[in-house]
């Protein structure tokens, strides 16, 4: 069975892909979620999730907040050495949401104004905050600001993740896991 395994930080990342893979992931391919208790425990567990891993048709991408690591790349090797330890290196993709997760949210102000039925965030848009939110240091925080308090991590998460565009570029922590999950697609499909 072809499947692409997603190592999770927590169950908002879950929340979204859920809502988000069906619009964009080639249907020959079963996507599988394993969502961790925070990063520490992503971190501690994740090498002998991959160990255990049997499925050779599996690909696997890790995706974490960056949060308040000072440098994203040492983070993104620290992973990747992770994955390498458990011998899954040449078929794991680790991907970083620079700052948070939100920060994809914050990159597609469409999609949380249709998901949570706010009038008006589309055209903040264009605003110096929100075209590159990757830069924010706390997109959670400026998310519940422009949502009022209306978005709910996970419930919110899901219901954004129907909505995203995966063209969207303003976040390039956000376009690098949707061309993170193409890359690994395309691997998928041509395997024999």
């Amino acid at each position: 069975m072809k499947e692409l395994v997603f190592l999770l930080e927590e169950e908002s990342a879950k929340a979204m892909l859920e809502s988000l893979l069906p619009r964009i992931l080639n249907p020959e391919i079963q996507p599988r979620f394993i969502p961790f208790e925070g990063k520490q425990d992503l971190e501690r567990q994740m090498t002998k999730r991959l160990r255990g891993y049997i499925n050779q048709q599996a690909r696997f991408i890790v995706l974490r907040d960056q949060d308040s690591a000072p440098d994203c790349l040492a983070l993104k090797k620290k992973l990747a050495e992770h994955c390498q330890n458990a011998g899954k290196a040449g078929k794991t993709l680790v991907r970083i949401a620079c700052r948070e997760l939100e920060s994809f949210y914050l990159a597609d102000l469409a999609a949380v104004e249709q998901a949570l039925k706010i009038n008006g965030l589309t055209q903040r848009q264009g605003s110096a905050k929100f075209r590159n939110p990757d830069r924010l240091g706390r997109p959670s925080k400026d998310l519940e600001t422009q949502t009022h308090g209306n978005h709910q991590k996970v419930i919110g998460s899901r219901e954004i993740g129907s909505f995203l565009n995966s063209a969207n570029e303003r976040s390039a922590s956000f376009k690098n896991l949707v061309s993170g999950i193409r890359k690994l697609e395309n691997e998928l499909l041509n395997l024999a």
